[in-house]
């Protein structure tokens, strides 16, 4: 079995962003947390207060031999909007900003070459505000907030905010997403 990996990345809202990380092969769990703040495990009224400096993040723990970085990657830059600065979508506030905490220098590198490729290529009309910081420490959320998603899919929130990016995973990554196991 190979070793699993791990990326951190911020894009809006963790409710949605674990949800549609969750759709991959590869993917073995997301974990909603906090990550770029300078308070001490915070508490989510204190990100949402933007008194701490943090990101609501996801981190995705991957098999790498499944799904590699760069899937991730292209991932992330489909289900969120990175040339909008602290806002995705109705979420506004620092902790919402669009942020990529890389884990290690391989990382920094293979995501700094990619964003500097869609730049390149003009995906985006609007300038990519994407931050891209080292992790130093990934602070986990309460349990409440844990795949959120798949515990409360009628949530109105997550209908009209997570729903549209699984849908995208699904359409634009088929070959990559999960399928449930067969019926016996």
């Amino acid at each position: 079995m190979s070793e699993l990996q791990t990326a951190t990345f911020g894009g809006g809202c963790f409710w949605c962003t674990d949800a549609a990380f969750d759709e991959l092969a590869g993917v073995e769990q997301t974990t909603a947390g906090y990550a770029g703040g300078h308070v001490e495990d915070p508490s989510y009224e204190a990100v949402c207060r933007e008194t701490t400096g943090h990101a609501e993040v996801t981190r995705v723990t991957y098999d790498s031999e499944r799904i590699s970085y760069d899937e991730l990657l292209r991932v992330f830059f489909t289900i969120h909007d990175p040339t909008t600065l602290n806002r995705q979508g109705p979420d506004v506030g620092e902790q919402y900003r669009s942020a990529i905490f890389y884990e290690s220098e391989g990382q920094r590198e293979v995501t700094t070459a990619f964003i500097e490729g869609l730049e390149r290529e003009g995906v985006y009309e609007d300038e990519i505000v994407t931050e891209l910081e080292p992790l130093e420490t990934f602070y986990e959320a309460g349990t409440y907030h844990q795949n959120y998603y798949e515990k409360n899919p009628g949530d109105a929130y997550c209908q009209f905010n997570a729903d549209p990016k699984i849908e995208k995973v699904r359409e634009q990554f088929a070959e990559q997403v999960a399928t449930a196991p067969a019926d016996d």
